[in-house]
């Protein structure tokens, strides 16, 4: 498993279905991705004047995040995105 260091962030992209108000569930394509994901793992934080400042985000929390600011990679055919934590933009409740 991963473990991210300083303030970088695990996710997990989340396969997000469109549905229209009938019922009819949309498919989509590659060029359609959703810039949503599941938060898998959150490093210690990050020192600002010598103050650690920790992590807002937290495992589990399904977040929109900045679309050109992550390193793919793929570990036993999963794959996870690595991001810093300035490049989440919310937290979807």
């Amino acid at each position: 498993m991963l473990k991210p260091l300083h303030d970088s962030v695990i996710l997990q992209k989340e396969e997000v279905e469109q549905t229209t108000k009938s019922g009819i569930i949309l498919s989509t394509t590659k060029k359609e991705e959703s810039d949503y994901a599941k938060v898998i793992a959150v490093g210690e934080g990050r020192y600002e004047n010598n103050q650690l400042i920790k992590p807002v985000v937290k495992p589990g929390d399904k977040v929109v995040y900045r679309k050109y600011s992550t390193t793919d990679i793929k570990i036993d055919e999963v794959e996870y995105l690595i991001i810093q934590e300035k490049d989440i933009l919310a937290i979807v409740e």
